[in-house]
């Protein structure tokens, strides 16, 4: 099901940015069913596994600017779902953790490997060997999130933090957007020299658009740009 949600988000050029929140008050994502997870065949186990780390790094793939609004309780595989997100803000109520050593597994979707990049190899250790769960307040501290809010009446607080964030992004050249979330997604996995050539390659892609000189005569003629993603 998500799959065939991300491959649409892929295609669709008028999307800008991807909020991931829960219809749920008061659960982002509390990961897997537990119980129908005792019902499973060990190889059923591995395979669900195995779809869930497939649909979480097409989510991470995504072209464009994705936000993960975390209102309440994200544990297990809700966490590493946030942590697929290019940013994430919770309220100061919500919970979060990677939980799996409590059930003598580990994350399995990508937690192992987005944890450390986020915060810290030490602390992430920490963090998954405890199974400790986190309040937004400490989440903003050790930076696994961006932004914390009081959470509203609502129940919404991080969800209108993320729309605000989203605004910011939606005035900015979308073709540009897709290519500098490249440039940095590819540059974090290499040495700095890599990176600047991979960076290079990227701005080459900026320049031939209809959206580089949109932005010039915007500039020079002092109105706010008019980009097509073009």
């Amino acid at each position: 099901m998500m799959s065939k949600a991300v491959d649409s988000l892929k295609s669709d050029k008028k999307v800008r940015t991807v909020i991931f929140r829960s219809e749920v008050p008061g659960i982002f994502c509390a990961g897997a069913d537990l119980k129908e997870r005792a019902k499973m065949h060990s190889s059923e186990v591995s395979s669900f596994v195995s779809k869930a780390r497939a649909a979480i790094n097409e989510m991470a793939n995504l072209p464009v600017p994705t936000i993960a609004a975390l209102d309440g309780i994200a544990l297990g595989g809700g966490l590493e779902l946030a942590l697929a997100c290019d940013i994430r803000v919770a309220a100061s109520s919500a919970k979060m953790g990677l939980v799996e050593t409590k059930l003598a597994i580990i994350p399995g979707a990508g937690g192992t490997q987005r944890l450390p990049r986020t915060i810290g190899a030490s602390l992430a250790k920490e963090l998954i060997f405890s199974a400790r769960v986190v309040d937004g307040e400490e989440a903003k501290s050790i930076g696994l999130i961006s932004h914390v809010v009081q959470q509203n009446e609502a129940g919404d607080a991080a969800y209108r933090r993320a729309l605000a964030l989203a605004r910011e992004f939606l005035p900015q050249g979308p073709l540009a957007m897709r290519v500098a979330k490249l440039a940095i997604n590819q540059g974090m996995e290499v040495d700095l020299v890599t990176g600047l050539a991979i960076e290079e390659a990227c701005y080459a892609q900026t320049i031939p658009t209809k959206d580089r000189i949109e932005g010039l005569l915007a500039f020079k003629e002092k109105r706010p740009p008019r980009y097509k993603g073009e």
